[in-house]
């Protein structure tokens, strides 16, 4: 019989003062992501219990030092995190914007946003910029280049049919060192492009077997591209 493979959370990596931290990416359940610089604080698909990893491992001067969020795609183990975090930075009282990069037509996003405001747009500290994506144009913030690109990721309907979910991934760089966070999908070409030469490829190898393509990477899949990067992590394999 094969040995299941068990990932080991947290994954770090570090280059100078480039700095990402994977506290988890379990199917199902939840993803947390922290990137940082010397002078930037990124959170990346905030899943349930990003709030709780973040107050373990950072203080509250540090958390209210996020200026922008990442969204792959707005299934709950991506986004399940970002209520509490918009009420945490509230209630600290944080005082900067924040920005929410997302995919164009994530209905989650927005519907979180919407009632967020509802809530407590009467007492918020601060500013929530809420920045749909719909192209591969790069941007920067912070003194970091992120380019999102689109990925290919589809969840079951009805019939047992699958319909695509809008899904991105994100390259980031920075100093001349680049991050590749694929998010969930399946075999892509464009992650395939953005993962070779990078000094780190996150890829996601949640497909069990062959039956799963459609959906996710096979850990096979995953380690040919992330070997075409200096380094990869595999994340969101099944437990």
């Amino acid at each position: 019989m094969a040995k299941k493979f068990i990932q080991k959370y947290p994954l770090v990596w570090k280059k100078d003062d480039l700095f990402i931290k994977i506290y988890c990416s379990i199917p199902n359940i939840a993803t947390g992501i922290i990137l940082t610089t010397n002078n930037s604080t990124f959170i990346i698909d905030p899943g349930d219990g990003i709030l709780r990893d973040l107050n373990r491992d950072k203080s509250a001067e540090e958390i209210l030092k996020i200026s922008d969020i990442f969204i792959s795609h707005g299934h709950h183990d991506h986004v399940g995190g970002v209520w509490s975090l918009l009420t945490y930075l509230s209630v600290m009282r944080k005082k900067t914007a924040l920005n929410i990069f997302y995919p164009e037509g994530c209905v989650e996003i927005e519907s979180i946003y919407n009632a967020f405001q509802k809530v407590y747009s009467h007492e918020l500290t601060y500013k929530i910029n809420l920045h749909p994506i719909n192209s591969s144009r790069t941007f920067t913030r912070k003194s970091v280049k992120v380019k999102p690109f689109k990925v290919n990721h589809r969840e079951f309907a009805e019939n047992n049919k699958t319909v695509e979910v809008p899904s991105i991934g994100f390259k980031f760089t920075y100093n001349n060192k680049s991050i590749c966070y694929g998010g969930d999908t399946a075999y892509s070409e464009n992650l395939v492009k953005m993962a070779k030469g990078s000094d780190l490829a996150i890829i996601e190898a949640g497909a069990e077997n062959a039956e799963f393509t459609d959906l996710h990477m096979t850990r096979d899949q995953a380690k040919a591209i992330g070997n075409t990067a200096k380094k990869y992590f595999l994340v969101h394999v099944p437990e």
